[in-house]
């Protein structure tokens, strides 16, 4: 006789194990459930990043390595940072804090070729724009606010397109998706699969210096800038 026939023979015939398998069954029922609702199907790292790190969220696709190598750094240092436990189990939508490098470093370079106001996002698509490609937007004086920056390009023979491309500086103009009156400029990090980009912001929510990958829809107000 097979193992699973003699052990139902068994519950026929005992009452009380029948009764006990189907409590232990039910309790093993609610934990799943308990345990589901506490933890949840994705464990994130940790909620918030220090002052002075980067927000970057996590994308389908994405691994804790290929994250890392973007931003120069090791996946076991951003586990580190972020008490991620396995490097290997990384959720979309997850938010991962990349330390920078050296925030002297940025900090020194606002004065020199960069004359935006540090902390606004004109400061930073200028200075992150530089990091890319070793240039920096030459319009330096006013008119530039933000939704002013697609004219000034063209007006210094640079590219305006409403195609993205990686590297390329974002202009929104006022009101569009999130932006306020005088606009917002990002610069594209990264192109998603359903065709929006990912854009690194600063002065973009609650703390205007804290440097913040956002998703954006190219679309009606709009535009990519590339020398």
């Amino acid at each position: 006789m097979q193992l699973h026939t003699r052990i139902w023979h068994y519950l026929q015939e005992h009452r009380t194990a029948r009764l006990w398998l189907v409590q232990a069954c039910l309790l093993c029922t609610l934990a799943t459930v308990f345990l589901g609702s506490r933890l949840g199907p994705q464990v994130f790292a940790q909620t918030g990043c220090s002052h002075g790190d980067r927000t970057y969220t996590v994308v389908q696709g994405d691994t804790l390595g290929r994250i890392a190598e973007r931003y120069q750094k090791t996946a076991q240092k951003l586990a580190a940072h972020n008490h991620i436990t396995d490097e290997n189990l990384i959720y979309t939508n997850e938010k991962i804090c990349i330390p920078r490098k050296d925030s002297g470093t940025i900090l020194a370079a606002y004065g020199s070729d960069n004359t935006y106001p540090y902390g606004q996002c004109t400061w930073w698509a200028n200075q992150r724009y530089h990091e890319l490609t070793g240039l920096y937007v030459p319009w330096l004086h006013e008119p530039s606010d933000a939704w002013q920056w697609s004219e000034r390009a063209r007006e210094f023979g640079w590219h305006v397109s409403s195609t993205p491309s990686i590297g390329a500086i974002l202009d929104l103009q006022p009101w569009v998706q999130g932006a306020y009156g005088l606009g917002h400029v990002a610069v594209v990090e990264r192109i998603l699969s359903n065709g929006d980009v990912l854009a690194s912001n600063m002065n973009w929510g609650a703390n205007p210096t804290q440097i913040k990958d956002v998703e954006f829809t190219p679309g009606p107000g709009v535009t990519f800038i590339s020398a």
